[in-house]
């Protein structure tokens, strides 16, 4: 199994509600740190954790990420979840981006918070089946119980690892919530996706 190197892929993804600078952060850290051939934002048009709330138009949320990761080489967007029907999961994913790129590793990339809810996930084992590296970023206050995690998802042991992630503490709700309320958020995010949620009233 290939913990790292050049014939790797990372998936990051997310329904970038807006994509701001700690994803764009953290992808450079996990492509520097494990040096990976490609990062690979996978925009989640229709999360099922999250059916019960209103999110931006799939449409806006593409735009947005196009011009957050603009002029980095070693980052692209994967329409896999845009141009198939959902709810969409993450086994479900892999195993066609790994259809999609035959002889690539897959390596996954999730915050701390969602490891302790990974035994949760729809075909959490399948899932680790069809991935080369669980990539974990490490976020204040998150503490996952391993040994707990492991008795429940044995795979994980050979297929989880950490990096470092940047001090940035920004979350996209946080973002949406001062757009609507004081216009404070300039410098969570790329400049060219400030002035477009600004030109387009995305969260106003």
């Amino acid at each position: 199994m290939r913990k790292s190197g050049r014939g790797q892929l990372a998936v990051l993804g997310g329904t970038f509600d807006p994509p701001h600078l700690g994803h764009v952060a953290l992808a450079s850290m996990a492509a520097a740190q494990l040096d990976l051939e490609q990062v690979l934002f996978l925009l989640t048009a229709d999360p099922p954790h999250k059916q019960k709330r209103q999110i931006s138009a799939v449409e806006e949320r593409l735009a947005m990420l196009k011009l957050a990761i603009s002029g980095q080489a070693s980052f692209a967007i994967s329409r896999l979840e845009i141009d198939r029907p959902g709810p969409h999961y993450a086994v479900e994913t892999v195993k066609l981006l790994g259809d999609k790129h035959p002889g690539k590793d897959i390596a996954y990339l999730i915050g701390s918070d969602s490891l302790q809810d990974l035994p949760g996930w729809h075909r959490a084992e399948e899932f680790l089946a069809n991935i080369s590296l669980l990539v974990v970023m490490r976020r204040p206050g998150s503490q996952p119980d391993l040994k707990k995690l492991r008795g429940e998802l044995p795979e994980l042991k050979e297929k989880l690892t950490y990096i470092e992630s940047p001090p940035l503490e920004i979350s996209s709700r946080q973002i949406r919530q001062r757009a609507r309320e004081d216009g404070t958020f300039r410098y969570y995010l790329h400049e060219k996706v400030f002035d477009y949620i600004q030109e387009n009233k995305v969260y106003t």
